[in-house]
C-alpha cells in the first residue's frame, strides 16, 4: 500500500486548479466508476487495472518508456524481497495458471531510485536525452502515473508490468523521428516543392463546404427522421437519402452523423415504429451562432470519437449512429496529427487513395514517405499505431477524414488542425477567421433567380428555400424562382403580400426585378381558386367552367370526381392523394379545413431530447476543491452556451 499512500500524498501537495487539470485530462476514464470522495479513493481509481489500460495508450514513447522501466525495475525488486509461488508444471489448470500470474512477486511494489531507471534507459549522464527522460518522468508524476515517494524513489502503479511486460519499446528515444525522409525534410530539399494553394486557403474550403453540408444534413433529418435497424445503426437506404440531401458521399455522410451524435445535435428516440435519429432541442441553437461557433463542436467531436467511421472493415456492411468500440482511435488521431505537424510545407506526403489496398513490401532500409510518417506517429503513442492491425489502413481514412474536416492539406496540418492539436477549446478563433459571417440579403435578378454570394443566414436560407429551389451551389449559392416553388410558399401560409415583402427586405437593392413580383402576384391569383375539404373528399371552387373541367381531366379520373352541385365535387380519394393528383396535373389548389378556414401547409419539423444535460465545466475545479477540503470562492453564475461540451471530472 506504500505506492497509494505516496500517489495520496502527491495529490495532497497539488492546488486545487493543478488537481482540477488531472480530473479534466482523465475525465473519459474516471467517468465510468462513482465519483471519489477522498483523495486515497481518486488514487486508488487512477491505478486501478481497468483505469491504466485506458490511460498508458494516450502516453508518448518517453513517458510509456519510462515508465515501463520502472515498473519493471520495482517488479524485480518485488520478487527479490518476496520471492512468489513456485512456476506451475506444464499441463497445469487454468486456475494454478492465474493464481500464480497474478501473485505478488508479478506486480511492482517497491520503489525504485530514478538514476537506476535512467542508467536502465541508457541516460545515465547529463544531457539532452537524460534532460528529455526526467521530463518525461515528471509529466508521469503529473498525471498521477507514477509518485515520488519521501525519500525521492519513484513508485509505479502496481498492476503496471502486466500491461506492459509484452510490448517491446525499444531504446529511449528523447525526439521524435522525422515525419519525412532526410531528402525532403525541409521545404528547400531536392524533391520539395511547393504546392500551389497554401494550407490555409484549402482549409478555409474545406470547412465551408463542411458548414452547409452539416446544415443540409440536419435539415433532412429535421423534415424526415432516420429510422435505424434492429440491430442498430442506420439501413444503407437511409444513408443513401441523408448523403443526397447532405449533397455528400456516403463515408462522408456516415462520419457527420457520428460527429453530430457526439456533438448532441442529434439523439436516438425510440418510437412505436422503432429507434429513429433527429435533431435535439441544441439544433434550433446551432442554427443561430455564426459559422465558426457551429463547427466548433463538431470538430472537437472527432478528436474523442472511439471510431473512425469512413472505415468499413471487410464484409461488415456499412453504418452509422452505432456506438464505437475502438478505444485506440483517439490516441490514434492524436499521433497523426502530431506527426503531421512536424512536416514542413511542401515536404508533405501525398495521401493513399481510398480504397486502400496494401502495399508492395520494401526493404527495411527504404521505407515508404508513408511508412516514414507511420514511424513518427508510432513514438507519439506507441501503443495505437503500429501495434494495432491494419494500421496503414486506419491511417489512410483517418488522413482523408482530416481533409475533409479542414484539419490537414498537402501533407501537413492547416492552422486548425494546430489549434486541434493544442487545445480542443481553441477552435472559435481560427475558425472564425476561417468562415466569413453570414450574409443576409441576396441579389435578385431579372432571370428568376436570387443569388447569395457567400454563405447565406438561416433565415435568409428559410425564406429563399421556402419560395425557390435551390440551384447550384459554391462560392455563390443561387436559387431559382418557378410558378411550382412560388405556390409551395403560398402553400405554407404566405400571401403575394408577405411574400413580396418578405423578399423585398432580403434584397440588397432594397427592390425586385418585375418579373419576379409578375410571378408571385400570377401564382397567388391562381392559388385557392379550388379548395380541398376533408369529406372523402370535397373539391369546391366558384368557378363552374373550372370544375367542368376537372371534372372532364382524364388524368383525373382515378379521383372519381362527380359533380354535387355546380360549385362542389367529391371525390374518391382523401384530400393529401386529391391535392397531389390535382397538382400533378398543373392546378394550384389550397387545402381548406371544415371550418372553411384555409389550411397552412407546412413541412414536419421534428426535434429529440438530449440523451443526457450537458457537463458542466466548473465540475471538476468543484471536485479538486472537496477532495483537498479547500473552501472555494463564490463564483457569479454566467449563462453557458448550449454547444459546450467539456469533460466531467468523474462520475455522474
Amino acid at each position: 500500500m506504500e505506492g497509494l499512500d505516496a500517489l495520496t500524498r502527491s495529490l495532497a501537495r497539488r492546488t486545487p486548479e493543478q488537481l482540477a487539470a488531472l480530473l479534466t485530462r482523465h475525465a473519459e476514464p474516471l467517468a465510468r466508476r462513482p465519483a471519489p470522495t477522498e483523495l486515497r479513493g481518486l488514487a486508488s481509481t487512477l491505478w486501478s487495472y481497468e483505469t491504466l489500460h485506458q490511460l498508458v495508450v494516450h502516453l508518448d514513447h518517453p513517458r510509456l518508456t519510462v515508465l515501463a522501466t520502472a515498473a519493471r525495475l520495482s517488479q524485480e525488486r518485488t520478487g527479490q524481497a518476496a520471492p512468489g509461488p513456485a512456476a506451475p508444471a506444464p499441463g497445469a489448470d487454468y486456475q494454478s495458471l492465474m493464481a500464480h500470474r497474478l501473485s505478488f512477486a508479478h506486480l511492482a511494489g517497491e520503489p525504485v531510485p530514478a538514476q537506476d531507471v535512467f542508467t536502465a534507459l541508457g541516460v545515465p549522464s547529463p544531457g539532452p536525452a537524460r534532460t528529455a527522460a526526467e521530463s518525461a518522468l515528471h509529466a508521469l508524476y503529473d498525471d498521477g502515473l507514477a509518485a515520488p515517494a519521501e525519500d525521492g524513489t519513484i513508485v509505479v502503479p502496481p498492476r503496471a508490468p502486466q500491461l506492459l511486460a509484452a510490448h517491446d519499446l525499444g531504446p529511449f528515444l528523447g525526439d521524435a523521428p522525422r515525419p519525412v525522409p532526410d531528402t525532403i525534410a525541409t521545404p528547400e530539399g531536392p524533391t520539395a516543392t511547393v504546392p500551389p494553394t497554401s494550407p490555409h486557403d484549402e482549409s478555409r474550403t474545406a470547412v465551408a463546404a463542411l458548414d452547409a453540408t452539416v446544415e443540409r444534413l440536419l435539415a433532412s433529418l429535421a423534415t424526415q427522421p432516420a429510422a435505424l435497424r434492429k440491430s442498430g445503426g442506420l439501413t444503407v437506404r437511409e444513408i443513401k437519402r441523408l448523403a443526397k440531401a447532405a449533397g455528400a458521399g456516403e463515408p462522408h455522410t456516415r462520419l457527420l452523423l457520428d460527429l453530430t451524435l457526439a456533438a448532441g445535435l442529434i439523439a436516438l428516440t425510440r418510437t412505436p415504429s422503432g429507434i429513429t435519429a433527429l435533431p435535439t432541442g441544441a439544433y434550433d441553437d446551432w442554427l443561430t451562432r455564426p459559422p465558426g461557433a457551429r463547427l466548433a463542436p463538431v470538430l472537437a467531436a472527432w478528436s474523442d470519437l472511439w471510431d473512425i467511421p469512413t472505415l468499413t472493415p471487410f464484409g461488415e456492411t456499412p453504418t452509422a449512429l452505432i456506438r464505437g468500440h475502438d478505444r485506440h482511435a483517439p490516441a490514434f488521431r492524436h499521433a497523426l496529427l502530431a506527426a503531421l505537424a512536424a512536416v514542413p510545407l511542401g515536404a508533405g506526403v501525398p495521401l493513399p487513395a481510398l480504397p486502400f489496398t496494401e502495399p508492395p513490401q520494401h526493404e527495411p532500409d527504404h521505407p515508404t514517405p508513408f511508412a516514414d510518417l507511420l514511424r513518427a506517429a508510432d513514438w507519439h503513442r506507441p501503443l495505437a499505431v503500429t501495434r494495432q492491425p491494419m494500421a496503414e489502413e486506419r491511417a489512410a481514412h483517418t488522413l482523408h477524414e482530416a481533409v475533409h474536416l479542414g484539419l490537414a492539406a498537402h501533407g501537413t496540418l492547416t492552422p486548425l488542425g494546430r489549434a486541434l492539436l493544442t487545445d480542443l477549446r481553441s477552435l472559435d478563433e481560427p475558425l472564425a477567421a476561417l468562415l466569413p459571417q453570414l450574409l443576409e440579403q441576396a441579389h435578385f435578378q431579372a432571370d428568376l433567380t436570387a443569388v447569395v454570394p457567400g454563405r447565406p443566414s438561416a433565415a435568409l436560407t428559410g425564406l429563399l428555400a421556402s419560395a425557390a429551389d435551390r440551384e447550384s451551389e459554391g462560392h455563390a449559392v443561387t436559387w431559382r424562382f418557378t410558378p411550382h416553388s412560388v405556390r409551395r410558399a403560398l402553400d405554407s401560409g404566405h400571401t403575394a403580400a408577405t411574400l413580396l415583402e418578405g423578399l423585398t427586405r432580403a434584397s440588397a437593392t432594397g427592390t425586385l426585378p418585375q418579373p419576379l413580383a409578375y410571378l408571385v402576384r400570377d401564382a397567388a391569383r391562381a392559388h385557392g381558386r379550388m379548395r380541398v375539404v376533408p369529406a372523402a373528399c370535397c373539391i369546391r371552387s366558384d368557378d363552374e367552367a373550372l370544375l367542368k373541367e376537372l371534372a372532364a381531366h382524364r388524368a383525373l379520373r382515378p379521383l372519381g370526381l362527380r359533380e354535387i352541385a355546380p360549385t362542389v365535387l367529391v371525390s374518391a380519394r382523401p384530400p393529401a392523394a386529391t391535392l397531389e393528383a390535382l397538382r400533378a396535373a398543373g392546378y394550384a389548389p389550397a387545402l381548406e379545413s371544415d371550418t372553411g378556414a384555409t389550411t397552412v401547409e407546412r413541412l414536419p419539423a421534428h426535434r429529440a431530447t438530449a440523451p443526457a444535460p450537458v457537463r458542466d465545466p466548473h465540475a471538476p475545479l468543484a471536485l479538486a476543491h472537496r477532495l483537498l477540503g479547500v473552501p472555494r470562492e463564490p463564483r457569479v453564475t454566467e449563462p453557458r452556451d448550449p454547444g459546450d461540451r467539456e469533460p466531467e471530472a468523474c462520475g455522474p
